[in-house]
């Protein structure tokens, strides 16, 4: 962080047809500081008209010319709005750290980098991408899917926008794009960027509002032809019912409750801090944190214990102060439901080993304090429902096959990991799990592999060439 400061946004206006558009109707909503509980900003209530509009835009666009566009003039604009996003990348992670409480380290590296780098990324992939070969006598072509409904969620705000907007605008969609409305403001710095490169009109287009006016709007309009949704499994339902109404593509990516599976030879002063960490991003606000850490039950108490460390370790503060690591959850509801979780833990029998409030000196902000639950049984609720805050279920298993077992015992299949002192054993099992990614020894993150789920986690995958393929129809012509 270099010195920005933050400022107030009451935006009146939504970004239709390449400019600032007056809403349709007089509704704004308010944005919270997830830290001060103060209001921070202001977004426009859009209306199903206002998606309307924004929708023949996008039409409009696909149909007069971006739809027709050659690779390399797509590839130049991509380039131009990835640079956009990284002059303003001060700004954003400012932003994002009072939006969603994300402590400002995490921030700039994470929430204002990762948009940045996704978007020269998809900027390459799709000069590698062959997007015609010969099969047999036949031509097979892949050509742009149309006018995509962009559904996005809070916890990575611009990142999820962007791992939907550049891939659908590098294989030549246009997008309608409903940023989530409790961290918006972000999006807005997404419209400024465009409006400054002078991105065609209604090639991205942005209407704030709730979803069961903007965003069943966009599912259900005759002229969306793709739907990308991002949150939670009973929203992803709502939006592919919607979408099934009028035969639309959809992608879902609906959460997880992932498992870091410990075995028995598995160095435990480095797998342990590395997994109770990872449940902790972002203070627990992940999809794919690995919120069950699982562990031999003759080495439980010595992980327990080291998970106590590594989390108590993390300093929870102020997003804005450079030395936080933990901050806030995102607001009032998500704080509510956090602290509902943990006490249905206790009454299911789970033993709180560290945290289980809200710490001590945050009179402001939803605080709730890193969790650990041990005597943790598969069957409990901590253990089945995603919670979306910072607790960690350690559960103890007797042999190699019932971790396996524990792992896959769940509606959710996004991501994983697995430890052991042996690569090839750790392999094994990793294929083993019902997962869509799994981490083998602490493997670092690749923006260019496919990221989605098996089972309630989703359907479809985003980032790299996967997620770039799923923008594409394809059209075989016989000769």
């Amino acid at each position: 962080m270099t010195g920005a400061q933050p400022k107030t946004t009451h935006a009146r206006e939504l970004y239709i047809a390449g400019k600032w558009t007056p809403q349709s109707g007089t509704g704004s909503i308010d944005v919270l500081s997830a830290s001060t509980e103060e209001v921070i900003g202001s977004v426009p209530e859009g209306t199903a008209a206002d998606v309307d509009c924004a929708v023949r835009a996008a039409r409009a666009a696909f149909d007069g010319h971006w739809g027709q566009t050659d690779v390399g003039e797509r590839v130049e604009w991509l380039r131009k709005l990835a640079d956009a996003l990284k002059q303003r990348a001060e700004q954003i992670a400012v932003t994002i750290s009072q939006e969603v409480g994300s402590p400002i380290q995490m921030s700039t590296n994470i929430q204002a980098g990762l948009p940045v780098l996704v978007t020269n990324s998809y900027a390459q992939l799709i000069t590698e991408l062959k997007l015609e070969q010969e099969i047999g006598n036949s031509l097979v072509v892949r050509e742009p899917f149309g006018v995509v409904g962009a559904i996005t969620p809070w916890n990575y705000p611009l990142h999820q926008i962007m791992a939907k907007v550049a891939p659908a605008l590098a294989a030549g969609c246009t997008v309608v794009l409903k940023p989530s409305e409790v961290a918006p403001l972000n999006a807005l710095l997404l419209a400024e960027a465009c409006d400054a490169i002078g991105l065609p009109a209604g090639v991205l287009n942005i209407v704030t509002g709730y979803g069961p006016a903007v965003g069943e709007a966009i599912a259900s309009h005759p002229m969306v032809d793709m739907v990308s949704f991002t949150g939670s499994v009973r929203a992803g339902k709502r939006v592919a019912a919607l979408a099934a109404e009028t035969i639309k593509k959809v992608t879902l990516e609906l959460g997880g409750k992932s498992a870091f599976v410990v075995l028995d030879d598995a160095p435990l002063e480095k797998a342990i801090p590395a997994g109770a960490r990872n449940a902790m991003l972002n203070s627990g606000q992940t999809c794919s944190a690995w919120t069950r850490m699982i562990v031999p039950r003759s080495l439980y108490q010595k992980a327990l214990e080291l998970a106590a460390q590594a989390i108590g370790s993390l300093k929870v503060g102020d997003p804005l102060d450079p030395s936080t690591r933990l901050g806030p959850l995102i607001s009032a509801t998500q704080r509510e439901r956090v602290e509902g979780y943990i006490a249905k833990g206790k009454q299911e029998g789970a033993r709180v080993v560290m945290g289980g409030g809200r710490p001590a000196g945050f009179d402001k902000g939803y605080y709730v304090e890193p969790t650990i639950f041990a005597d943790v049984q598969s069957k409990m609720t901590i253990a089945q429902e995603e919670i979306f805050g910072p607790v960690l279920s350690v559960l103890p298993y007797d042999t190699e096959d019932d971790a396996v077992r524990i792992a896959n015992d769940t509606i959710y299949g996004l991501a994983g990991g697995v430890w052991s002192g042996d690569p090839d054993r750790a392999m094994r099992v990793a294929r083993r799990m019902r997962t869509g990614q799994v981490d083998v020894n602490g493997g670092k993150y690749n923006p260019l592999a496919p990221f989605g789920g098996y089972k309630h986690s989703g359907i479809g995958r985003e980032l790299g060439m996967f997620g770039l393929e799923e923008y594409f129809q394809i059209k075989s012509i016989a000769r």
